[in-house]
């Protein structure tokens, strides 16, 4: 990146929020990771706009990251623009339909959402990272995913251009969204929920689903949430008597506590690697590697990443992508 290029946007969001060589490690919820060529701070979904507009002119490499949840930096790190999109807006737009821009904590917009009496994302209590990353995974938790609340997203395009894109044209599936393709980056998303719900209840409901992942993931320990998406059984069958997960395939491959340096599998959930300090990304994805090739050594399943992979391959920083975080 020229000093041309770091300077527009120093000029754009301010020097205090541009800046060069910047530690990812801090910001993923891994701690792990190399530091970003450049890493822009944004505040809400208008910022996060100009940002990406402003990388797309000048032909800068750029991904946005917001909680760093869900996310593997490579030790190396990451060429290009890195924007960090944090905070923003929540608003009613009807009685039902909530807009939260991307930077919005997940967390933050259900605490927002019970306050008001408003039902459907309650039982997402506890997810991290952001809107932004939610939609696109399209985050799921016990069954349900996300997209069964969203009624449109707004999306900047690969030439900084705007469209409310309706849930339907989206592409959600298992996991999934077209955010993940690149070349677009959530703005901000549209939800539409049950108003006139007691907030007292919904607050239980969150209560024991926060008080659920406690029980079952490895929550006091850095990770990045599930590794692994669970296969699907009509392209990878998993064997008789194995439930059709990632973490029962690991579990049952005998991988529960292998560490390589600092990364663990994790004994309370096998789909979680956790930092059990000192780890690099490098440990943490060879550790993946050992798990995806044992699973399929013994099952003949295939397991596939959840988490995304940044700065990893050579040009991998060139592609204009969204994360899921």
């Amino acid at each position: 990146m020229t000093r041309q290029e770091f300077d527009r946007f120093a000029a754009a969001f301010g020097a205090g929020r541009v800046r060069r060589e910047a530690p990812l490690a801090p910001l993923t919820t891994f701690r792990v990771g190399g530091p970003a060529e450049c890493l822009v701070e944004v505040r809400g979904s208008a910022e996060l706009a100009s940002a990406w507009r402003l990388a797309g002119e000048l032909g800068v490499p750029a991904v946005v990251i917001g909680g760093g949840s869900n996310l593997l930096v490579s030790d190396e790190g990451v060429r290009g623009v890195v924007i960090r999109a944090r905070g923003g807006e929540t608003a009613l737009e009807s009685a039902s339909d909530v807009r939260a821009d991307a930077g919005v904590s997940l967390n933050g917009l259900v605490r927002w959402a019970i306050g008001r009496g408003l039902e459907g994302l309650e039982t997402f209590a506890g997810t991290p990272g952001s809107v932004g990353g939610a939609v696109c995974g399209n985050a799921h938790y016990a069954g349900r995913s996300i997209d069964e609340r969203v009624r449109s997203v707004r999306l900047a395009g690969p030439g900084g251009g705007v469209a409310d894109v309706p849930a339907a044209e989206m592409g959600f599936a298992y996991g999934r969204s077209r955010a993940q393709a690149g070349g677009e980056v959530v703005l901000s998303v549209s939800f539409g929920l049950a108003p006139g719900a007691d907030p007292a209840a919904l607050r239980e409901t969150a209560r024991q689903s926060l008080a659920h992942r406690q029980r079952t993931q490895p929550l006091g320990m850095p990770s990045a949430g599930c590794v692994f998406r669970n296969p699907d059984p009509a392209v990878d069958p998993v064997p008789e008597g194995i439930p059709p997960s990632a973490g029962a395939l690991v579990d049952r491959a005998g991988l529960k506590g292998l560490a390589i340096g600092g990364a663990v599998v994790s004994i309370v959930h096998a789909n979680f690697i956790v930092n059990q300090g000192g780890a690099t990304a490098s440990d943490i994805r060879r550790l993946i590697d050992r798990c995806r090739d044992e699973v399929l050594a013994r099952f003949g399943v295939t397991l596939r990443e959840e988490i995304r992979l940044l700065g990893w391959q050579a040009g991998s920083g060139s592609a204009r992508v969204h994360t899921a975080d």
